[in-house]
């Protein structure tokens, strides 16, 4: 299983940070498998953004809602992060993850940077 997040690893405040994260070796649309993004500030925590479950339903982080949506492409088994109006403080690595009925599938994580 290998997952691949791209997207710019430089984005300008008020603008849309899109990242893209691509599955092989595991389908997303499997029964009860659920996609998440998770990002970690410098020096901070791990903080989950939101999710997509197989069946397409949506999840968000309370703190992060209003900016936030996910989506997917089934048939190329991916799924999408878009956060807008980011500022400075949405500066992380971003990760991907899928969870199946057994284990916890990670990317490698992407830099985003957030600056003028």
């Amino acid at each position: 299983v290998q997952l691949q997040e791209s997207g710019p690893g430089l984005v300008k405040p008020s603008q849309t940070l899109s990242l893209t994260c691509t599955v092989s070796g595991v389908s997303i649309t499997t029964n009860y498998n659920y996609c998440s993004w998770i990002r970690q500030p410098p020096g901070k925590g791990l903080e989950w953004i939101g999710g997509i479950n197989h069946s397409g339903s949506t999840r968000y982080s309370p703190s992060l809602k209003s900016r936030t949506s996910i989506s997917r492409d089934t048939s190329s088994n991916q799924f999408s992060l878009q956060l807008s109006s980011v500022t400075p403080e949405d500066t992380a690595v971003y990760y991907c993850k899928v969870r199946d009925n057994q284990y916890d599938y990670w990317g490698q994580g992407t830099q985003v940077t957030v600056s003028s």
